[in-house]
């Protein structure tokens, strides 16, 4: 049995939260999610990859998911935020999160605070150029269309930052960890500190 000086010490729920990058397919979440994750040190989840099978499989062929498809999703997606935040206190994920009603289920289902940071485009040209090079992904060109149609923007009282999707990882990040500080939990103050 461990002694207490070598158990992890768990952040209280009240002082842990997450990140959620959000915006359309070929927005860029994944990379400016990954990049947040690197500078705070703490885990990133591709949202991509808790989808089932049978949910891949309908929008390789071009089918948009509907509601049905995206809650368990949501739910499986939150429930995995909010493990990953109990080691370092917050976590970050990429997960499109179009409509506020999904938004807020995240954060229902999570049971921590939730920060969106939403990805703004509505460049058609650019996000299906994005899609037809990334490799070994199942998302095809012709969603981007229906997914930008289910899109709502968040509005100024939800906790959500709009960034375009056409700056660098690099400024992005910037601009994300700015509004971050200022809005997170007061806990993780010293090491977001060391982050900016």
């Amino acid at each position: 049995m461990s002694s207490p000086d070598q158990r992890v010490q768990m952040p209280p729920a009240a002082a842990r939260y997450a990140i959620v990058v959000m915006g359309v397919s070929g927005s860029g979440k994944s990379t400016i999610g990954a990049a947040l994750a690197s500078r705070l040190g703490c885990q990133f989840l591709e949202g991509d990859a808790f989808h089932t099978p049978h949910s891949v499989a309908k929008m390789r062929a071009g089918q948009p998911l509907d509601d049905q498809d995206r809650w368990p999703w949501l739910d499986r997606v939150a429930a995995s935020l909010r493990d990953a935040s109990g080691t370092e206190g917050v976590a970050i994920a990429a997960c499109s999160a179009l409509k506020r009603i999904y938004r807020e289920r995240l954060s229902r289902m999570a049971g921590i605070p939730l920060l969106f940071v939403f990805l703004d485009t509505t460049d058609q040209h650019e996000l299906s150029r994005r899609l037809a090079h990334r490799s070994g992904h199942y998302m095809p060109t012709s969603l981007i269309t229906s997914q930008l149609d289910t899109l709502e923007k968040p509005q100024p009282d939800e906790r959500a930052l709009t960034l375009s999707a056409g700056l660098s990882p690099d400024r992005a990040c910037d601009v994300a960890l700015d509004w971050i500080l200022r809005e997170k939990p007061v806990h993780d103050q010293e090491r977001l500190g060391r982050a900016v």
